[in-house]
């Protein structure tokens, strides 16, 4: 029963990540983060941040990471299979589609639409995940600042946007600037 579950909780995600991995993202945190459970909001951001450090698509090295939580390696398959199934028949289908009657006004209102929707999701996830990781506080009464990790944000976000620097290198230096302050809070204590 909950490799079905997870079949089709994926195969939901799957069908409705449409825009690509970020918008799957707040998908699969109402799935398996609000209606079953099966990781926690923390969970779910660590999730993200390994999904987008390891090769491939976030939605399916996400699926594949709740799925072998929750159901061992059957889950990571069913779970995998599940969130790309929808993609390899809708991409085929579209493709035909597109090909066919591209330019037509209507096709263009509604990817222009969806659009407007993607960039909607996408917001969306960063700011639940910009909640987890800077804000300490499981509810909004007593909220508290992570002093370090908002550094780490605003730092990163102006080196990406302004320096159009490697999103790895970023990445890089902020783990070690997080190994590096972690040591100095510990040195200090």
């Amino acid at each position: 029963m909950l490799l079905i579950k997870l079949f089709f909780a994926f195969l939901q995600i799957g069908l409705f990540s449409v825009g690509g991995g970020y918008v799957a993202i707040p998908l699969i945190q109402a799935k398996a983060v609000d209606s079953y459970g099966w990781i926690s909001q923390t969970e779910f951001a660590d999730l993200v941040t390994i999904a987008e450090m390891t090769p491939g698509p976030i939605a399916v090295n996400s699926a594949t990471f709740v799925g072998m939580k929750i159901g061992g390696f059957a889950g990571a398959i069913v779970s995998t299979l599940g969130c790309i199934l929808p993609s390899m028949v809708l991409v085929s289908l579209i493709f035909f589609l597109y090909n066919k009657y591209k330019g037509l006004p209507l096709l263009d209102a509604v990817m222009d639409s969806l659009r407007a929707v993607v960039v909607a999701l996408i917001l969306s996830a960063g700011i639940s995940l910009f909640k987890t990781a800077v804000l300490a506080g499981e509810d909004d009464t007593a909220i508290t600042i992570d002093v370090m990790q908002l550094l780490l944000f605003v730092v990163s976000f102006l080196i990406l946007r302004i320096k159009k620097a490697s999103p790895i290198l970023v990445m890089f230096i902020a783990g070690v600037a997080g190994i590096v302050s972690n040591l100095v809070i510990e040195a200090l204590l």
